[in-house]
C-alpha cells in the first residue's frame, strides 16, 4: 500500500508485492555475480602470489591471470619477489613505498661506538630481494622490520671491532664485505626468505661536536699523502731518465773501448804481417814501405821543388810563376 498526498487529500494506491522466491533469487543472483568477480586475480610480472585456503598455503603462482575459490576460501598475498628493496638507516629517503626503509629512530641508528671508544655518526644503506615468499610471509613475523634490527645489530658489531679512524676512513670497504657476510648468515638462519644484495656504507663522520677538528686531521692527513705522491712521481721521473743517460753512457764508452781494441788488433795484426814479409826481403820490402809512404805523404807538401844538391843556376829553368798556383785535389 502505498500513500499519495493530492493537495488537501490523500489517495492509498496498491503497490507492487514481491514473494519470497523472488526476492531469494535476486539475493541468489548477487551472489553469484558477487563470486565469479571475485574468482580471479592477476599476479604482476615482478610478483610471485601465495594461495592460501582458510588460512594454510597451498600453491605459490607467477604473473598472469589465475582463479580461485570464492567467498573467503582461498586467499592470495602478492609479494614483490623481482623487486630491488633497500632500507635506509641513520637518514630517511622521501616518498618510498617500502614501509620499512626507513624509521623516525635515525639518531639512534646512526649513534655508535667503535672498538677504541670513540664515538661515530654511521649511515648506511641495505638492498635485498624476497627470494622465498613462503618463508617471507610465515616463517618470522615482519620480515621487513626484523630485517632492520638484524642489520643495526651487526653493523654496531662490526664497527664496534674497528677504530675510529679505520671506520671513517680506510675500513669503509672492509665493513661492507664483513657486514653482508654476517648478515647474510643471519637471515638464512632465521630462514627469512630473503637475500642480500649490497650493503653500503654512506656518510661516517665523527660526532658534530669534533667535526672541524677531525677535518683538520683530515686535510693534513690528505696533504701528507699528496707530497708524497708528488715526490714519488718525482723520483720516477727523474731515476729512470737518469739511470737512462747512465746505460747510454755506459753503452757509449763499451763501444768506444770496443772499436780501438778492434782498431789496435788490426794494426798489430797489419804490423806481424807486414815484419813477417819484411823478414824475407829486408831490402825489398824497405824500399816499398818507403815510397808507399811517400806517396801518402807527398801530396799533402803542396809544390815542392826537389833537385840535386849539387845543382846550380837552376833559376832561369823553373816555371816560378806555377808555384805559387795551390795544387789540384
Amino acid at each position: 500500500m502505498i500513500r499519495l498526498q493530492l493537495g488537501d487529500r490523500t489517495v492509498e494506491v496498491d503497490g507492487p508485492s514481491f514473494g519470497g522466491k523472488a526476492i531469494a533469487a535476486i539475493a541468489l543472483f548477487v551472489i553469484l555475480v558477487f563470486g565469479l568477480m571475485s574468482s580471479w586475480y592477476t599476479i604482476e610480472a615482478e610478483e610471485e602470489g601465495v594461495v592460501l585456503r582458510f588460512g594454510k598455503h597451498i600453491d605459490t603462482v607467477g604473473p598472469g591471470l589465475h582463479f580461485k575459490i570464492p567467498f573467503g576460501i582461498d586467499d592470495v598475498l602478492k609479494v614483490p619477489v623481482r623487486r630491488q628493496l633497500k632500507q635506509e638507516f641513520g637518514f630517511g629517503t622521501q616518498g618510498n613505498t617500502n614501509l620499512s626503509q626507513w624509521t623516525n629512530e635515525q639518531e639512534q641508528e646512526k649513534s655508535m661506538v667503535t672498538g677504541d671508544l670513540n664515538a661515530a655518526q654511521v649511515e648506511w644503506v641495505i638492498q635485498y630481494r624476497i627470494s622465498e615468499p613462503e618463508n617471507y610471509l610465515f616463517k618470522v613475523r615482519n620480515a621487513d622490520f626484523t630485517l632492520r634490527d638484524a642489520s643495526e645489530s651487526v653493523m654496531r658489531e662490526v664497527v664496534g671491532d674497528r677504530t675510529v679512524d679505520e671506520v671513517i676512513t680506510v675500513g669503509r670497504q672492509e665493513i661492507e664485505n664483513e657486514c653482508l657476510d654476517k648478515l647474510g648468515q643471519l637471515v638464512n638462519l632465521y630462514e627469512m626468505g630473503i637475500q642480500i644484495d649490497q650493503v653500503q656504507l654512506k656518510d661516517v663522520n665523527p660526532p658534530r661536536e669534533v667535526q672541524a677538528s677531525f677535518n683538520e686531521v683530515n686535510e693534513a692527513q690528505q696533504e701528507k699523502e699528496q707530497s708524497i705522491n708528488v715526490a714519488n712521481g718525482e723520483y720516477n721521473r727523474e731515476v729512470p731518465k737518469a739511470r737512462g743517460e747512465a746505460e747510454k753512457m755506459i753503452s757509449e764508452a763499451e763501444g768506444y773501448a770496443t772499436q780501438r781494441i778492434n782498431e789496435a788488433e788490426g794494426n798489430a795484426a797489419r804490423f806481424s804481417a807486414v815484419f813477417a814479409e819484411y823478414q824475407k826481403a829486408p831490402e825489398v820490402t824497405r824500399r816499398r814501405i818507403y815510397l808507399e809512404t811517400m806517396e801518402q805523404v807527398m801530396p799533402s807538401l803542396g809544390n815542392k821543388v826537389v833537385i840535386d844538391e849539387g845543382a846550380s843556376q837552376v833559376l832561369p829553368l823553373l816555371p816560378l810563376g806555377s808555384l805559387n798556383e795551390k795544387p789540384t785535389q
